[in-house]
């Protein structure tokens, strides 16, 4: 007899970085007024109807960020990354990044190169990215998780 019983859901993490954690509060022109509660729920159903186990973190510490995404290289698992500020400058986020063998999606609520801050304009992330989401709010985490879904079904 076959087993017909459906293939366990594929464990997607969604890693936030410094300052995500106050979304709907901080510059909501900006970033929107999308809790970031309300953003977990979203993932979470977004990854479900995708057929992934959307695991959502938001840590204002890097070394932390750096810690999950060690723990995603060791075990497999696909990224959908808002690296937030260390975007720009971190070497320690870079090199965790490079490690990953799953795919990693970075994705920003904003479009960093359209803001007026020219050091927002580069990403130490994007070198080591299958895809990059920018610029469509909370809606580009859902585009994120659905590049990793097709990449793990097709």
């Amino acid at each position: 007899m076959t087993d017909t019983a459906a293939q366990p859901a594929r464990t997607v993490l969604v890693l936030n970085g410094p300052n995500l954690g106050r979304l709907g509060k901080r510059q909501p022109e900006i970033y929107g007024r999308t809790t970031y509660a309300d953003l977990v729920g979203l993932c979470e159903g977004w990854g479900s109807d995708l057929g992934l186990a959307v695991e959502v973190r938001q840590t204002n510490h890097e070394g932390v960020m750096v810690d999950w995404l060690n723990a995603a290289a060791d075990d497999g698992t696909p990224v959908v990354l808002n690296a937030a500020a260390w975007t720009h400058y971190s070497y320690a986020v870079y090199d965790a990044c490079a490690q990953l063998t799953a795919p990693l999606v970075e994705v920003h609520l904003s479009d960093p190169e359209a803001r007026p801050e020219t050091w927002r304009h580069s990403s130490v992330v994007t070198a080591h990215a299958v895809a990059v989401v920018k610029g469509k709010g909370v809606d580009g985490y859902r585009e994120a998780l659905e590049v990793v879904a097709d990449g793990a079904t097709g």
